[in-house]
């Protein structure tokens, strides 16, 4: 049988791959796209959509609690934690069809099977039916990550969770272990621990959310601890012992190790890239700790051969994957795009309170020689806050003293993933501090308080 020919074929339909392959039709090329699961990857099937609709979920039981600070009733508050995952699966599932429908209208062909690259510009792929051979000059390999799992640390599916296990849980923990306190961990503590789960997040470095801001982390851990979770910092779990609906850890800290037990562990330990079984070493891909070796166009060095997304390294995030998806099929397609700066993607954590980030931390910003002015704002001090009764929190920006460049900008608070765009969008614009005080931010809105933490780092905030 004849191979098929493509001018580009995606390995992986994730936020990465299918945006790759509809920037790539709509400029011209004629694109197959290559998934071995599901349509959205993981982002839309299992990750960043579907534990945002539980966080809703979570969030809105919070604020029932809280009707009477706002003059309402609410009697017999529950929930149905079914109906909670049902909810959530709807949405993935939603979306999930809403890709299919983006890759008939963009005229991709799609080929639901595992893909292998067996040569240059080759690319079988095994489905139900046999196998199909397809050729293209470009093959963009957009396969993601998985859930890393520790020796003796491993999900069962009962006891021990992924994420995966997380979002359809088998029950409700009562007694909750949380291992690892990045932005899938964290987020996975923040809702069960809303819905009443005693929870307690273990964390191996010395402090919670270990790449934001230490202020920022302080600020998260003071919140967490105040909604009744118990954080341990510089602390590892060492082994599990499983037994009938109890798991015993034995968790190490300062020298000393000690047992607690649990009902249920989820373990958020970090991911590894998918690179296995797809004939990259053959092919003379460079692969470093299961990531994919990249230069800044996402070329491989292999010719025609690029990675995008998590497989491609950090920052591990799906709007990374996306737009390095747009730079390389343009790149394919003859055109010349700019490469993307790692230090302008922003970071977006949802738990409760919201945690966002972009560029450097202070720490990290001084580490990097630059004499900096840092400018803060409460939320307490917001018309807008105080009436949402959303008073906690803090907008903290950085600034290079000498040039006025906004080298970095972090966020706690409510709504905070959607406010930190504008930071973004400033430093994409390379905005300085003249710039930002200049602009008009309106009023009343929690915006302003972006305003207002840039006019702090000049000794100009109004409110404060």
């Amino acid at each position: 049988m004849a191979a098929k020919p493509f001018d580009m074929i995606v390995i992986g339909a994730g936020p990465g791959g299918y945006v790759a392959a509809i920037r790539g039709a709509q400029l011209g090329l004629n694109v197959a796209i290559v998934e071995r699961e599901h349509l959205g990857g993981i982002c839309l099937n299992w990750g960043c959509i579907p534990t945002k609709a539980l966080l809703r979920s979570a969030e809105v039981f919070h604020l029932m609690h809280r009707a009477k600070e706002f003059g309402l009733k609410a009697d017999g508050i529950g929930y149905d934690l079914d109906a909670v995952v049902a909810r959530s699966r709807g949405v993935a599932k939603q979306l999930s069809g809403g890709i299919g429908h983006l890759m008939k209208k963009n005229k991709i062909t799609v080929f639901m099977g595992a893909a292998t690259i067996p040569a240059k510009g080759k690319v079988a792929v095994k489905t139900e039916k046999g196998t199909e051979e397809l050729t293209a000059k470009a093959i963009v390999v957009a396969t993601g990550a998985r859930a890393r799992e520790l020796p003796g640390l491993e999900a069962d599916g009962d006891l021990v969770w992924t994420y995966k296990h997380a979002l359809q849980p088998p029950h409700m923990p009562k007694k909750l272990l949380v291992i690892g306190s990045g932005a899938i961990g964290i987020e996975f503590a923040s809702f069960f621990n809303t819905l009443g789960a005693d929870t307690t997040v273990v964390e191996v470095m010395d402090r919670v959310l270990p790449v934001e801001d230490a202020e920022i982390s302080a600020f998260a851990r003071k919140a967490f601890v105040k909604q009744g979770m118990k954080i341990m910092e510089k602390s590892t779990v060492k082994k599990l012992d499983r037994a009938k609906g109890k798991v015993t850890a034995h968790i190490e800290a300062g020298g000393k190790t000690e047992t607690m037990e649990f009902d249920t562990v989820i373990s958020a330990v970090g991911i590894v890239g998918n690179v296995e079984n797809l004939g990259l070493e053959a092919l003379g891909v460079k692969i470093d700790r299961t990531h994919v070796v990249t230069d800044e166009y996402c070329r491989t060095g292999v010719e025609g051969v690029f990675a995008i997304g998590d497989i491609a390294g950090a920052p591990w995030l799906a709007h990374k994957a996306s737009h390095e998806g747009v730079m390389v099929a343009e790149l394919i397609a003859g055109g010349h795009p700019h490469p993307i700066k790692p230090n302008s993607i922003a970071g977006c954590t949802y738990c409760h309170p919201q945690v966002a980030s972009v560029g450097l931390t202070e720490a990290k910003a001084k580490e990097a020689g630059h004499e900096v002015r840092v400018g803060r704002f409460p939320f307490i001090g917001n018309g807008k806050a105080i009436a949402l009764g959303e008073q906690e929190g803090l907008v903290k920006t950085i600034f290079d003293a000498k040039t006025g460049e906004l080298l970095g900008a972090h966020m706690i608070g409510a709504e905070v993933t959607e406010l930190i765009q504008g930071y973004v969008v400033g430093r994409t614009l390379e905005t300085t501090e003249g710039e930002l005080m200049e602009t008009v931010f309106p009023h009343p809105t929690l915006s302003e308080m972006m305003h207002e933490a840039v006019l702090d780092a000049y000794g100009r905030a109004i409110h404060i």
